[in-house]
């Protein structure tokens, strides 16, 4: 740099009486060099920055790239500067415990107001991404609850337009996805009102206005990578450690199955749509998909196959090593994932096509006449033999590798099981005849 010392200046833009002049973090060699106010109750909600526009955002334009800029923030309580912004700036008031209060009546966020609030939360999750894999002291944990009691809050918020409304549900979306999960109960904490959808006596409000935002999302049907994903795996994180949220999810997604006709992948319902993405060629959005109803179904593997089709259902069930069918066992299990050994109940419908049910397609199938009638037993001997033929020069070719089952579940080469039986095969023989000799 020509001997001159390398200075970026990141501006953190609190504009009140207090602080009237942008705050400024110096960096050198990357290293965070100054400060914050020390009053965070001066902080007011005014014009939080000169410019609205995503891009035009000097912290988070800088803070998304650099990793030490990201952790001095943490470390320079930005999280909480942030949160009372953000409080402040949609005008928070407080109820008791982790409660914020609503009122019904109230007219919907302006289009400024929620353009400061989306940028704020846009900075939040630009330090905030990699919270969840880090251990949280008290201190912290009190503080991420804090937060999320006001994403809540952003959550049931209605804005000057449904467009706007889904804008800042989503950018809520992606700061709760990057909380530790254990925070995340503050999510459920609201007593019951009237007019709450709720779950055994628990409020789920919040969690039927993220299925609501997950629906529409599935609606749009482009982009689902950034768009779909963050809420699905919200939604599959917060089912694996609150058992009620299962419930109430399980209720909505995957009600007793009534209609076996169907393919598990057709109609407009929301678990049609989620088993459509499971073949998605977006293998993250093909992994969430899944995942999810996976975890509803608390990861059982026939009553996964029983709404999903074993042929949907292959590609989780592959990458989990349970292709074989076995139960999950704890070690292949996610972290808090703990399940009530409850049973399913089955419909009287679907008890009585249970048997007829072909497990691939999760249907029943209309009968198919068979297409060896009238053949002698040459004939069929010749189609097989004709069969085989086809199926071993699509493998020379390697346009097809024929693949088994392992033992521990998963697929594998079939000519390598195949030469692993060989081998195993001779030294049984080899030890046999070394025996005999003895």
């Amino acid at each position: 740099m020509d001997g001159k010392e390398d200075y970026t200046v990141v501006q953190v833009l609190f504009i009140s009486s207090h602080v009237p002049y942008p705050h400024e973090v110096k960096l050198r060699d990357t290293k965070c060099a100054a400060a914050r106010p020390a009053d965070t109750s001066a902080i007011k909600a005014g014009p939080w920055f000169h410019e609205p526009h995503p891009e035009r955002s000097p912290l988070r334009r800088k803070a998304a790239p650099v990793l030490e800029l990201r952790t001095q923030l943490q470390k320079e309580r930005g999280v909480s500067l942030l949160t009372t912004a953000l409080e402040q700036c949609l005008e928070v008031q407080w109820g008791e415990g982790y409660k914020v209060l609503t009122y019904p009546t109230a007219p919907p966020v302006s289009k400024e107001v929620s353009q400061r609030a989306m940028e704020i939360l846009k900075t939040l999750f630009n330090i905030m991404y990699n919270t969840r894999r880090q251990e949280s002291n008290e201190e912290d944990a009190a503080l991420y609850r804090h937060l999320v009691a006001v994403l809540r809050h952003c959550l049931l918020l209605l804005c000057d337009g449904e467009e706007r409304t889904e804008e800042l549900q989503g950018h809520t979306v992606n700061v709760l996805s990057a909380l530790p999960l254990q925070c995340l109960d503050v999510l459920l904490s609201v007593h019951l009102s009237e007019g709450s959808c709720e779950c055994e006596g628990i409020n789920m409000d919040c969690v039927h206005t993220l299925l609501l935002f997950m629906e529409k999302r599935l609606d749009r049907g482009h982009k689902l990578k950034e768009k779909l994903t963050p809420v699905l795996s919200l939604l599959t994180e917060s089912c694996r450690v609150h058992r009620e949220t299962r419930h109430y999810l399980k209720q909505q997604i995957l009600p007793p199955l009534r209609d076996v006709t169907s393919r598990p992948e057709q109609g407009p319902t929301v678990r049609g749509r989620l088993v459509r993405l499971m073949t998605n060629m977006d293998t993250d959005v093909k992994h969430c998909s899944a995942e999810l109803l996976f975890v509803l179904c608390k990861e059982n593997v026939s009553r996964f196959v029983k709404y999903t089709g074993y042929g949907n259902a292959a590609g989780l069930l592959a990458a989990r090593g349970l292709l074989g069918g076995a139960a999950i066992s704890g070690a292949q299990s996610p972290p808090g994932g703990q399940y009530s050994s409850d049973s399913d109940s089955d419909t009287e419908e679907y008890r009585e096509a249970k048997g007829r049910i072909n497990p691939v397609t999760g249907r029943v199938e209309e009968e198919q006449s068979d297409p060896m009638e009238g053949m002698t037993e040459e004939e069929k001997e010749e189609e097989a033999s004709k069969l085989i033929n086809m199926f071993n020069r699509l493998s020379r070719d390697n346009i097809i590798q024929p693949m088994g089952v392992t033992a521990d579940g998963r697929l594998a080469p079939l000519c390598g099981q195949l030469r692993d039986c060989r081998l195993a095969e001779e030294r049984e023989s080899e030890e046999e005849s070394e025996e005999e000799v003895d």
